[in-house]
């Protein structure tokens, strides 16, 4: 409730006939002053008029003016600059650390704000705002899927920017982990990138000469060789269970814990055994994908011959251990390639030219997302609905981002239409 709140305030949609604080003294609001993320007051640098003496101050805001001594306010010098206590239920005086009376006001917003706010968040729909995107003009939905498209790169970059700190700018390392998390393609990414960083990419390529030792030890850290099953005809499982053991010896390896690798309802092309097996290829003779995606740069043609890689010897005919099949295709079809190339490529584009300083390669990422067709899935589908134009991964990956951040944690508050609609019924009252 706060949440609403502050918004009302910061965006000024309250009902001004009743601006009064609790002692009966008019209140107009010149400046609601500035949003404040951190620690103190909600506001900062407020100018407000209160009995027609200007004050130029913080702001707090409550949903109950009891939350004031609760929250420790009433003990705590950070708050004695708060010239307004705003509040929805007045409960409570409250007082500054000299025992100053501190001016309170009760904010009210229109019956038809409150309306359109309760129809939004606890509408059984999946786009309660459907009718709204509809009439938005071009230039609007333009506006919009560049700006959820943007954050949703710079959404996807913190993860990468966590890592290039964890290895100290080794750029090809970030790769590695980067590569191993889009393999997981969701459903197996967060067990993947333990993987990945189970295994330094240094004493990886001591064997990069050899895709056995390199299965070895992947195979050994993601768990998967942890019980050697003689009698099963399976001499390579056998001889990887062998050679991990020695490996995981020699360098006091340590597995992660609670590796689950999940392969139900998969296409055997898409099982955890056949990524992991691409993973070793990508270390095999030296990882330098990194180097290649820049050199590339951005060329949609070059990226995908990356990436199009056929698994050879017993990962030709085998999709899991034990069991041989008929000979396999390539290791990544066309759409798990756009995909890596949406949530891999475009995002190691983007952070390694904001960190470096070179925007043409901040431009190439926004630039390979808009070649790249858009992704299909239901959320895509809602917005095509309801009337977007979804032509490119970058209108789709917006998309996702608008229903994944704001849709589905009923952030209608901070959504652009969820502050159109309110305002619009904030001007019906």
């Amino acid at each position: 409730m706060e949440m609403l709140m502050q918004y009302i305030w910061e965006y000024r949609l309250w009902n001004p006939t009743s601006m009064q604080t609790n002692d009966g003294k008019e209140v107009r609001i010149i400046n609601p002053g500035h949003r404040n993320s951190d620690a103190g007051p909600d506001f900062f640098n407020a100018k407000i008029e209160i009995d027609g003496y200007l004050w130029v101050g913080n702001v707090e805001i409550h949903y109950r003016a009891t939350d004031w001594k609760r929250h420790g306010h009433d003990n705590d010098p950070a708050y004695d600059s708060v010239i307004l206590h705003v509040v929805e239920k007045d409960d409570a005086p409250v007082f500054r650390t000299n025992g100053e009376r501190i001016p309170q006001m009760v904010m009210h917003c229109s019956p038809q704000f409150n309306k359109q706010y309760s129809e939004l968040v606890n509408a059984k729909v999946e786009l309660p705002c459907k009718r709204c995107i509809s009439n938005l003009s071009s230039i609007e939905k333009a506006g919009w899927i560049q700006s959820m498209s943007l954050e949703r790169l710079i959404a996807k970059g913190k993860r990468i920017e966590a890592y290039l700190d964890s290895y100290r700018g080794d750029w090809e390392s970030v790769c590695f982990i980067t590569l191993a998390r889009a393999l997981g393609f969701g459903t197996n990414s967060d067990p993947f990138e333990r993987l990945a960083k189970s295994l330094p990419l240094t004493m990886m390529h001591k064997h990069s000469d050899s895709i056995f030792q390199l299965e070895a030890l992947l195979f050994g850290q993601a768990g998967l060789l942890d019980e050697p099953q003689k009698g099963t005809g399976d001499r390579y499982y056998e001889q990887l269970c062998k050679e991990y053991s020695f490996l995981k010896s020699k360098y006091s390896l340590r597995q992660p814990e609670g590796m689950v690798w999940k392969a139900f309802r998969m296409r055997p092309q898409n099982f955890p055994w056949r990524r992991i097996a691409l993973l070793a290829h990508y270390v095999e003779n030296g990882f330098k994908l990194f180097s290649d995606i820049l050199d590339s740069n951005g060329d949609e043609d070059s990226l995908r011959k990356l990436f199009q890689v056929n698994l050879t010897g017993y990962w030709n005919n085998h999709y899991t251990f034990f069991r041989e099949s008929e000979e396999s295709s390539a290791a990544l079809g066309k759409s798990s390639i756009d995909i890596i190339l949406i949530n891999m490529v475009a995002p190691l584009y983007y952070i390694y030219g904001s960190h470096v300083g070179d925007y043409d390669k901040v431009q190439t990422a926004i630039d390979l997302l808009e070649k790249l067709k858009p992704e299909s899935n239901r959320i895509v589908g809602l917005f095509t609905s309801a009337g977007m134009k979804i032509d490119s991964a970058l209108a789709s990956q917006a998309t996702i981002q608008i229903y994944n951040e704001y849709c589905i944690p009923k952030k209608c508050i901070f959504c652009k239409i969820g502050r159109k609609l309110l305002r619009e019924a904030n001007v019906k009252q």
